[in-house]
């Protein structure tokens, strides 16, 4: 008999499901992609039920529903806190005690009532899973090694902000922690909402603004060592201490002492629509090198306790993939392997996993091969469920007989200049789009980043957009030896396809520098020349690698400009109809789905262009 178990993450942000079975893994799915609320942190009934539909079970066959923490245990961390901190906090403690109190002591209950609504009954056996637990065995389990030293970091799960264990066989042994209200990814979000962006959605954003700051530059400097002096004191294990004078969240109803930090560093916490400014990228720029030296220490030490020759990583801080990069070229360990869903929706996943080990004993034989095969573990949907979706919104499209010939005329479509949304097979797991939910433009294309961020997603214009490039060619634009499969590690761009910069570069405005061309893949390569790339394999999704691969023959440039399909604040799409919609309400010049191709100029107008700034929240 073969044991299948349901994963779920919920009731924070990021709600997931995911269904292994005997350590397999089925399916998996976030609930924003369903409801189209971006970072849902209700129950996952949408994804719950997709994926026990895919895995063809009802919740009659399950051996075990698991949950990704412990609620007794934050229940303790909440009342312990604010015992510290009294009468400070009291409001605070107010507002959070009734929900506490109504909901989430009851979870059992809750998580019962709400899966039997979604999926119908009986229930069976409900497990717990501590936090960093479910982090750690998303990252190890899914590995291919037998042996490796497991880093966590984030916000904060039930205590613990970090962790350090030891991945061997079906086993972890967590050997160290770091406890609240101490963490990394508390700093780094302090940060976050400091410099105008919101937390635990907009950390990605000051990752992606903190090479607008002068590197070396007097400024930078001095604000790394206010940081270091006033605010974290950093350990030589990787430990900190943050002084919690500077931050509130602890009792509060924000992340920081406003008045605290305007005095530190002498402006006030910007406005969400407030001008950039170049102290605003030195600040990021400080924080973003504080939080890589903490992260290097911490994987020294991870190599220390466990002298393991790899290392897994998971946790929110994990997608900070500059941090990634710089850990890859340190040398400490041989390999990395980070989870693509490494934030709290991978904790359903890495529930449903420790179970599946840990509990019920199941035997791990780790394999070379991608055990999340690619990340696309979402929704797929067929030639007839795309014709139905046309068919509602009376949209012309093109059907082709022949892929190949599909991919060639798009790909001469993209040399052309044009934005193609790409929509095929099942959806990817985890915050990134990995070619089956994507928007593509040609990485040469010197106008196409601001293309791309001002008319498609409608975003500031500083984001920067990542390659997509096959495996085999990666080397002819990058300076790297591994995969990054997942989009989650950060590569120089060769040295021979660099533009020099000119004298005064890092004195110039922010708008100049963006639009400096510094490469010959200008729309893909940041300002340090950096780019967060994709490589493509073939055997994982064979569509998007012979599309890349078509664009390569008429082109000789094998990548493509990747971002995710779908507008400023709405979710990944998921279906075809989704697809559609968001084509319509952007400058988006032709969709592909399945084997239709859409052409933006033969579709039906429509009045509701502008109404996805009503649908969804500005992230």
């Amino acid at each position: 008999m073969s044991v299948k178990i349901l994963g779920i993450s919920a009731f924070y942000h990021d709600s997931a499901a995911a269904v292994t079975e005997d350590g397999r893994i089925i399916a998996a799915a976030q609930e924003e992609r369903f409801t189209r609320r971006k970072h849902d942190p209700g129950f996952p009934s949408r994804a719950a039920a997709f994926c026990l539909r895919k895995a063809g079970l009802t919740t009659a066959d399950l051996d075990a529903v698991v949950f990704y923490d412990k609620p007794l245990l934050k229940f303790e961390r909440l009342l312990e806190t604010y015992y510290a901190f009294a009468p400070r906090g009291f409001s605070s403690f107010a507002s959070a005690a009734p929900v506490w109190l109504k909901e989430k002591l009851f979870l059992r209950r809750l998580i019962t009532e709400k899966l039997t609504e979604a999926c119908g009954g009986p229930m069976p056996k409900l497990l717990f899973t501590s936090h960093h637990l479910s982090h750690a065995a998303s990252a190890f389990y899914p590995s291919p090694f037998g042996k490796a030293a497991i880093l966590t970091v984030d916000g904060v799960g039930e205590w613990a902000t970090a962790s350090i264990s030891l991945g061997e066989g079906a086993s972890i042994k967590m050997l160290k922690e770091l406890k609240f209200p101490h963490s990394v990814g508390l700093l780094y979000s302090a940060f976050t909402y400091y410099l105008g962006f919101k937390v635990n959605s907009g950390e990605y954003k000051l990752m992606g603004l903190a090479p607008y700051g002068a590197p070396g530059s007097k400024r930078v400097v001095e604000y790394e060592r206010l940081i270091k002096e006033n605010i974290v004191s950093i350990k030589e294990d990787g430990s900190v201490f943050l002084n919690q004078g500077y931050f509130d969240y602890a009792a509060g109803l924000k992340m920081t002492d406003d008045a605290a930090w305007e005095k530190l560093f002498g402006f006030q916490a910007r406005g969400a629509d407030d001008e950039l400014e170049q102290r605003h990228c030195d600040l990021a720029m400080a924080i973003q090198n504080v939080t890589e030296e903490i992260v290097l220490k911490m994987a020294a030490e991870a190599k220390r306790l466990t002298g393991a020759e790899n290392l897994c990583l998971a946790g929110g801080v994990a997608l900070n993939c500059v941090a990634n990069g710089k850990l890859l070229r340190s040398g400490i360990f041989k390999e990395l392997w980070l989870q693509p869903a490494a934030g709290d929706a991978g904790g359903a996943l890495g529930a449903a996993l420790a179970a599946a080990h840990a509990y019920f004993g199941i035997r791990r034989d780790p394999a070379p091969g991608d055990a999340m095969s690619g990340s696309y573990l979402g929704p797929e949907f067929s030639d007839l469920d795309i014709l139905n979706a046309a068919a509602r919104y009376g949209a012309v499209h093109k059907r082709y007989d022949d892929f190949g010939a599909l991919c060639a005329d798009t790909a001469r479509l993209l040399a052309a200049g044009k934005v193609v949304g790409w929509f095929q097979g099942r959806m990817e797991w985890g915050p990134r789009a990995l070619g089956n939910r994507t928007i593509l433009g040609d990485s040469r294309d010197r106008d196409m980043q601001k293309r791309l961020n001002l008319k498609i997603k409608y975003r500031e214009g500083f984001r920067p957009f990542a390659p997509s490039v096959l495996w085999e060619r990666t080397r002819d634009y990058f300076d790297i030896e591994v995969p990054s499969p997942y989009m989650m590690l950060i590569a120089d761009v060769a040295a021979e396809r660099r533009n020099p910069l000119p004298e005064g570069y890092h004195a110039l405005p922010l708008k100049e520098k963006l639009y400096f061309v510094r490469s010959d893949i200008p729309s893909v390569t940041h300002l340090d020349y950096s780019a967060r790339l994709q490589t493509v394999h073939r055997e994982t999704n064979p569509r998007y690698w012979e599309l890349i691969e078509a664009f390569r023959k008429e082109t000789g440039y094998g990548l493509l400009v990747n971002t995710s399909f779908n507008v400023r604040g709405e979710p990944i799409v998921c279906t075809p109809d989704d697809a559609y919609r968001c084509f319509m309400r952007t400058e988006m010049d032709y969709l592909v789905m399945g084997d239709f191709l859409f052409e933006k100029t033969a579709q039906p107008s429509r009045d509701d262009a502008a109404k996805w700034k009503e649908d969804y929240a500005l992230d």
